[in-house]
C-alpha cells in the first residue's frame, strides 16, 4: 500500500482512477482482479484497462491462475513499489527541469503584457506587433518578473523537497529488497546443506544394505566338507 504522505505527490502526477487502484494494491501479495473491481465499484473490463495501462509503465505486475472447473484464467495483481517511486521521481525531475528553464528565461529576457486583455508576450513577439495589442489596441506594458520568479522558485523548491522524499523512500525500499534477498540466499544455503546431509545419510544406508546382502565367507570346517564331497564325486 502507498503511504498517506505520498498521496499529495501522487495526485499531482497520475490520474485519480490510477491512484484508486494503486491504493488497493499491495507490494507483497497479489490481489484478485475481481476484488479490485469490486472495491473500485467498476466492471472488470474497466478495471483491467487501468491495470494494463499501469502494467505498460512497469508500475504493476501480475500472475494468472487457471480455474480448473471453469477453464478460464484469473489475474492477480501487485504494485512494483520501487518502479512506481522511480516513475514519480522521473516525473518530478521533468517538472523541476521545466521550472528551471522558465526561471532562466524570466531572469534573462524581458516580457510584455496587455494590461486590458492580460495577454503576455515575449520581447520578440511584442516587437512583431509593434508593442500594440491586436485584440484591443492597448500599448504593451513591461512586465515585472520579480513576483513570477518568486512563485516559480518556490514551486521548484517544493518539488525538490518532494523529490528528496521519494529518493529516500526508494533507498529504503531497495534496502528492504536487499535484506529480503540476503534472507532468501541464507535460507537457500541452509536447504542445500540439509539436502546434502540427507543425501549422505541415504548413501550410507544404501552402502550398509549392500554389504549386508553380500554372502558371508565360508568357515574352514565348511571348506573341508565341500572338498571331501568333490573328491567322492571324482
Amino acid at each position: 500500500m502507498i503511504e498517506k504522505n505520498f498521496k499529495e505527490i501522487i495526485q499531482s502526477i497520475i490520474k485519480k482512477q490510477d491512484l484508486d487502484v494503486i491504493e488497493i494494491l499491495d507490494d507483497k501479495k497479489y490481489i484478485n482482479e475481481f476484488l479490485i473491481a469490486k472495491k473500485l465499484k467498476l466492471d472488470i473490463n474497466q478495471t483491467r484497462n487501468i491495470l494494463y495501462r499501469l502494467s505498460n509503465d512497469g508500475l504493476v505486475s501480475f500472475i494468472r491462475k487457471k480455474d480448473k472447473r471453469k477453464g478460464w484464467y484469473t489475474y492477480f495483481w501487485k504494485i512494483e513499489t520501487i518502479k512506481f517511486l522511480e516513475f514519480l521521481k522521473e516525473d518530478l525531475s521533468k517538472k523541476i527541469e521545466q521550472l528551471r528553464n522558465q526561471i532562466k528565461s524570466r531572469e534573462t529576457k524581458r516580457y510584455y503584457i496587455c494590461e486590458r486583455c492580460k495577454i503576455e508576450h515575449t520581447e520578440e513577439n511584442a516587437l512583431l506587433h509593434n508593442f500594440i495589442c491586436n485584440e484591443c489596441g492597448e500599448v504593451f506594458a513591461l512586465m515585472d518578473n520579480s513576483k513570477i520568479l518568486r512563485a516559480l522558485k518556490k514551486e521548484s523548491e517544493n518539488l525538490e523537497k518532494k523529490k528528496n522524499i521519494i529518493e529516500k523512500e526508494i533507498e529504503k525500499e531497495k534496502e528492504k529488497l536487499r535484506k529480503k534477498k540476503q534472507k532468501e540466499f541464507k535460507k537457500g544455503k541452509k536447504l542445500q546443506k540439509k539436502r546434502k546431509k540427507n543425501n549422505l545419510k541415504k548413501r550410507k544406508k544404501k552402502g550398509k544394505k549392500k554389504i549386508s546382502k553380500k554372502k558371508k565367507p565360508l568357515k574352514k570346517t565348511k571348506i573341508k566338507k565341500v572338498l571331501k564331497k568333490t573328491k567322492k564325486k571324482k
